[in-house]
């Protein structure tokens, strides 16, 4: 079976490319069938996004940290079936993509040939939990889901691949009057707000709609900016 971590990251690269190609919303679709309607998908989805992250671990807890990662993804993966890999290695077999998740993977294996690779992974894991995590200013950090984190990261990434028209384009618009830019920005948030109560309908996952809350403060209380506007702008394109 394909490694998870490969395919996650095909998956990331798939949707982040759809972007260009102007078939996000599709993608995004999909994305929904395959892994977010998926529990035991979304919740290795979930898991390596977590251990991909600095999380500000102390050393005394770090190992049995990992150690309960390991035990929820042999868990999980166990309850996986090789219809759900194929279908999602299917929709996403015109992409080629590194292996982002190649250490996560590497602890994770099971094969007796690969002892020296899971301990260096863990070495290098336990460094990476241990670093406090990076605070980024001027972000819309909304942590509803995958799906939409993986919009902002879309978003973030966006005027890096603007052609140069494009960049004309957000040229004018930073250049926009600011009231009526701050007129759209609260009915921007009045939409994003009332797209995410309906995904909070529509779920029946607890901790989901717990994130769901936390996002739906996080809207609220988001305050007007251009860079924040046109973030905004695009997230609610995109949901």
């Amino acid at each position: 079976m394909i490694k998870f971590g490969l395919l996650k990251s095909k998956i990331e690269k798939t949707l982040l490319e759809s972007y260009g190609k102007n078939t996000f919303k599709n993608e995004m679709k999909n994305f929904k069938k395959f892994v977010l309607e998926n529990k035991n998908i979304s919740k290795l989805f979930y898991l390596y996004d977590e251990m991909n992250s600095n999380k500000g671990l102390n050393e005394s807890v770090v190992d049995d940290y990992i150690n309960e990662c390991i035990t929820i993804y042999e868990n999980t993966i166990n309850k996986v079936k090789g219809k759900e890999i194929s279908e999602i290695s299917s929709w996403v077999s015109g992409t080629q993509s590194e292996n982002d998740y190649q250490i996560i993977d590497d602890l994770f294996s099971t094969n007796i040939l690969t002892i020296e690779s899971r301990i260096s992974s863990r070495k290098l894991l336990k460094e990476s939990l241990k670093k406090s995590p990076i605070q980024k200013k001027n972000a819309v950090n909304l942590p509803l889901s995958t799906m939409v984190n993986i919009a902002n990261k879309t978003i973030n990434n966006y005027v890096e691949n603007l052609s140069e028209s494009e960049k004309k384009e957000l040229i004018d618009f930073l250049k926009s009057d600011d009231e009526n830019l701050k007129t759209e920005f609260n009915t921007l948030k009045e939409s994003v707000k009332s797209k995410l109560n309906t995904m909070k309908e529509e779920s029946e996952d607890s901790q989901i709609k717990s994130r769901i809350d936390e996002t739906l403060e996080k809207v609220s209380n988001e305050k007007y900016d251009k860079l924040n506007f046109f973030k905004l702008k695009n997230l609610n394109e995109n949901l």
